[in-house]
């Protein structure tokens, strides 16, 4: 393997930068409140199914015609004249502003399906989770913990952290174990230069028995939160299965299965925000795989151990907090065979399998643990990456007001580059 490379840190000065933030928080309504957040919910998942529906059936009508779609205009105007109508005088009766949002999420599912970054949009359930968004016309007294919004009483909110940035809106939403809660997006300015960061460069290799290790020889074991939970599920459900549907029995039933999946979620999430939180600070460059999850869950023996880890999640993550604190992410080939590879001698070893998590090195005699050997991998196929990009200029730096790749809600920023020596 060849000497570390020496990086240095030559992050320019950020002129302007917006961050995109959510910040979740609970929320306690009483009795009527939740009846007419119910109202609000029915209100929007009525209208995002209807016009569902509606372009579904123009689209078979008009197909190979000039004009074989729905847009959100042509849908905004049927909503107005079906409101008109004294059988849907309930729509009336919810914000309106709301409805327009679910005619926008629908025009979005739509538009990330046409440019292959989602699948075609599905019918919404009644027993999934619920919500509805509130773009305009709230305010929010943290003092008090109380969050008013159109239609409604205020509602009580548990404030466990200081909302950061202007507030762009709000949504309220249900989870199928009863629990509900406001998500309020801010967008944060920021025009201070990032600090310089210290640590060096990192490869990571994503398992099942290990969740990560790095280059550096470190290991986090997989906590399997799912797995752990798996005796109680069982449980649970054999319980749920011997009830009634829809009867008071069966839906206590239904609520224990629902917040237990709720327990293992939020374990999983509060996880891999650390995680990937450590690994950011720590480091000035990481490198790891771009994996395809849809390809991994194929194979039935190991789908469930996969979603379990929430690969994709941590990636996303890691995509997004290296894009807020100025480190360097770069994602390798996912069909680079890393374990395979000798990373002293780059000798390639086709017969190797999934049982074998140490083997040696015919050409070199170099003794190999499997994950360790493709974290160098993945860190030796990434700086050759990021510098194939610099000296491509792919990674500019003297360009201002250019938007970076993958980076959401940045602003005239300019790329974070390696000057290697």
């Amino acid at each position: 393997m060849r000497d570390p490379l020496d990086i240095q840190n030559i992050c320019a000065t950020i002129e302007w930068m917006i961050i995109h933030k959510a910040f979740k928080f609970r929320l306690y309504p009483n009795l009527e409140q939740r009846q007419a957040l119910e109202r609000q919910f029915g209100s929007a998942r009525f209208v995002f199914n209807t016009f569902l529906r509606e372009r579904i059936d123009y689209y078979a009508a008009h197909k190979g015609e000039e004009k074989q779609g729905l847009n959100y205009y042509d849908n905004a105007r049927l909503m107005t004249a079906l409101k008109r109508k004294p059988e849907y005088g309930w729509l009336n009766e919810v914000n309106s502003q709301s409805l327009q949002a679910a005619l926008r999420d629908l025009d979005t599912a739509y538009q990330n399906f046409f440019a292959g970054r989602a699948k075609f949009p599905k019918f919404k359930c009644r027993r999934d989770k619920q919500s509805y968004r509130v773009p305009q016309h709230f305010t929010l007294d943290a003092e008090r913990g109380r969050l008013r919004i159109p239609k409604l009483r205020p509602l009580k909110i548990v404030m466990h952290r200081p909302v950061e940035g202007r507030m762009k809106n709000v949504t309220i939403s249900r989870s199928p174990s009863g629990r509900y809660f406001a998500s309020i997006l801010c967008a944060v300015d920021r025009q201070d230069p990032l600090p310089k960061r210290t640590g060096g460069e990192i490869g990571l290799d994503l398992g099942l028995r290990s969740f990560l290790v790095t280059s550096e020889g470190e290991k986090v074991d997989a906590p399997q939160f799912l797995r752990r939970a798996e005796q109680k599920l069982h449980c649970l459900q054999r319980q749920l299965s011997r009830k009634q549907k829809d009867s008071q029995n069966w839906e206590k039933a239904r609520v224990k299965v629902a917040r237990l999946h709720e327990k293992v979620s939020n374990q999983r999430t509060d996880f891999l925000h650390q995680q990937s939180r450590r690994l950011i600070d720590e480091n000035q460059a990481i490198y790891a795989e771009d994996l395809h999850g849809k390809g991994l869950l194929g194979g039935h023996r190991l789908a469930r151990s996969i979603s379990d880890a929430g690969w994709g999640k941590f990636l996303r993550q890691l995509k997004y907090k290296a894009a807020w604190h100025g480190c360097y992410f770069e994602q390798i080939d996912a069909f680079y065979p890393s374990s395979k590879v000798c990373h002293r001698c780059g000798y390639h070893r086709d017969d190797l399998t999934l049982a074998d998590r140490e083997w040696d090195c015919p050409e070199c005699q170099a003794h190999h643990d499997r994950d360790v050997n493709a974290a160098l991998n993945i860190l030796r196929e990434g700086r050759i990456k990021s510098e194939m990009k610099r000296r491509a200029g792919m990674a500019r730096t003297e360009t201002p007001g250019e938007t970076c790749e993958g980076k959401v809600g940045l602003r005239t920023r300019k790329l974070p580059a390696f000057v290697v020596e």
